[in-house]
């Protein structure tokens, strides 16, 4: 990195962060399909900053689980790793950054084909997808220490777990989703999904950082406001394409949402589309619903 890019990104580091992160995105061919096509997984994300002072990821430890960790948590850890210890000059500092993948519309199209397994192309965009965004949490740490500051992508650390809780179901020791909605880039919805300007056919990534970026606007009043029937309006579309009826009117039933992804029918689809390990979800739930790709009706929100 040359002098001058350095004080570019002190002049604006939040903006040289999205912009690193879009174009990581729009160059890396790790989102290139090529064991199938020239198509790309993920579209232009959307990216949002929050202070990991904000009193959400406290809360957190009441809403989800003690077990959940905070973002000065989290850097404390990766400082020790350092030999060094957390300085309370330093705790206003922490940021996180979190971002949305969108996917591509040729692959939500041929997920909203069907009814009982996801389709191939959802199956390599959650699989191999993801690997991409692996790599997009690896680059922008590695940006970040290569300009001095500590950074850490909790879902890379070694001591990242996720275990079912007797209160609350599956969960896992830092959620992106609940990163994201910290920096206000969407909501909660009956499925469990996370709704956002570019729908919740998507993936989530997050970063936590020891440098002070601004904050994003808290355009949310409340946690499942993007979700029609939390806003009392008559939808629930998402109840019926759950393959496993997972979804009811109560919400998501993970332990059973969790039995059919692992069930032999879908492993042996998985394997049918040439993917090795397990399959992680079927996203259809996530698909040819109101939802899919937008807020629905933004007009409803107060």
């Amino acid at each position: 990195m040359t002098r001058e890019d350095k004080i570019v990104f002190l002049k604006n580091p939040d903006r040289v962060i999205e912009q690193l992160i879009k174009n990581f995105v729009q160059t890396s061919e790790l989102n290139r399909r090529t064991p199938l096509d020239h198509g790309v997984y993920w579209d232009e994300p959307l990216v949002g900053f929050a202070s990991g002072h904000d009193p959400l990821f406290f809360d957190y430890k009441t809403i989800i689980g003690s077990f959940h960790l905070t973002p000065r948590e989290i850097i404390a850890a990766a400082l020790r790793e350092k030999n060094r210890t957390l300085l309370l000059s330093e705790m206003e500092q922490i940021s996180v950054i979190a971002w949305i993948l969108p996917a591509a519309e040729d692959i939500r199209q041929s997920n909203r084909k069907e009814d009982k397994f996801p389709s191939k192309l959802w199956s390599y965009a959650r699989h191999l997808g993801e690997d991409f965004n692996q790599a997009l949490r690896k680059h922008v740490v590695g940006y970040l220490e290569d300009l001095g500051y500590v950074a850490v992508a909790p879902m890379l650390l070694p001591s990242f777990q996720s275990f079912r809780d007797e209160k609350v179901g599956w969960v896992s020791s830092w959620s992106e989703r609940h990163a994201a909605y910290a920096c206000g880039l969407g909501t909660f919805s009956l499925n469990d999904g996370f709704i956002t300007a570019k729908g919740m056919a998507i993936r989530v990534g997050s970063v936590i950082t020891l440098l002070r970026l601004t904050s994003s606007d808290k355009r949310y009043q409340y946690p499942k406001e993007n979700c029609l029937v939390f806003r009392n309006e008559k939808c629930g579309k998402c109840i019926p394409r759950c393959p496993a009826g997972a979804i009811t009117e109560k919400g998501h039933d993970k332990d059973k949402c969790r039995e059919y992804i692992h069930s032999e029918p879908l492993v042996a689809k998985h394997q049918e589309y040439g993917l090795e390990g397990s399959p992680h979800a079927c996203g259809l739930c996530q698909t040819r619903v109101p939802c899919e790709s937008s807020i629905p009706r933004p007009d409803l929100i107060a």
